[in-house]
């Protein structure tokens, strides 16, 4: 059954959709992932790029069945982050906008098309989607306290009024991300992107989204020693000198040719 998703405009000049799934031990819900990622209607070309980061409950057996001409699987030998398999995502992926998918169930790709409304009409070439504005299922209190703080602290840092800087859901167009430099290898690749993309000049659209968190018991990884992660990431990039653009297009199509994320 097709997922019922929202009417969008037509793309202006966009040709593919590219699909970043970074995947840590996720056996029981990688498969219906992907299969709703295939089923979203959408009105440009697709790509799905699995980076499976060390998994060894049995996930690699299962992706194993799923690679096909749309559906790309990339392993990583070991453990190295969520931040490190979307890099490596990245030097895989052909599309000209970009979007980040968890594996676990907690955001449906059904939203997908929300995101990409305000790209197809111009309004914006990065779009978040904010869990706190749309239907959620309600998370624990302390992971609550932990986003609305570590938002807080990038408005405030960084003079833009964003609702949920943690999300999964960034949708990307390409270049953006071949302007800046990543090298957050676990969790703080969601500060690190949004300060990044923030100082580069870009403004962040926000758009609704559903949630459906998981608890700790269900599988759910990030913990309280990630939120001390990424505040210390949003200040170091708030007071780094460093210039941002610094993603030359001859090193990233070095990159692209054999790099698999440093």
């Amino acid at each position: 059954m097709t997922s019922h998703s929202p009417a969008i405009p037509q793309p202006m000049s966009y040709k593919k959709l590219s699909v970043i799934i970074p995947v840590f031990d996720e056996r029981n819900t990688v498969a219906e992932i992907i299969r709703r990622a295939r089923q979203v209607d959408l009105p440009l070309d697709r790509e799905i790029v699995v980076v499976d980061d060390g998994s060894t409950d049995g996930t690699r057996d299962v992706l194993s069945h799923l690679a096909d001409s749309t559906v790309r699987v990339v392993l990583h030998p070991e453990n190295r982050g969520k931040g490190a398999a979307i890099r490596t995502g990245l030097t895989h992926i052909t599309g000209d906008l970009v979007i980040i998918q968890d594996a676990d169930l907690e955001y449906d790709p059904a939203d997908w098309p929300r995101l990409l409304a305000p790209v197809f009409t111009g309004k914006a070439r990065v779009v978040y989607g904010s869990r706190f504005t749309g239907e959620r299922r309600n998370m624990l209190f302390w992971h609550w306290v932990g986003n609305r703080f570590l938002t807080l602290t990038t408005n405030v840092l960084y003079n833009t009024t964003l609702s949920d800087m943690e999300t999964c859901y960034k949708l990307f167009d390409r270049q953006v991300l071949d302007d800046i430099t990543l090298a957050s290898d676990r969790f703080g690749f969601e500060p690190e992107v949004t300060a990044k993309v923030l100082r580069s000049g870009e403004r962040i659209y926000e758009v609704p989204i559903s949630y459906t968190g998981r608890e700790l018991h269900e599988g759910k990884k990030i913990t309280w020693r990630d939120g001390f992660s990424a505040l210390g990431v949003l200040l170091r990039c708030r007071i780094s000198p460093a210039p941002l653009r610094l993603a030359p297009a001859r090193l990233l199509r070095d990159g692209r040719r054999g790099r698999t994320g440093r």
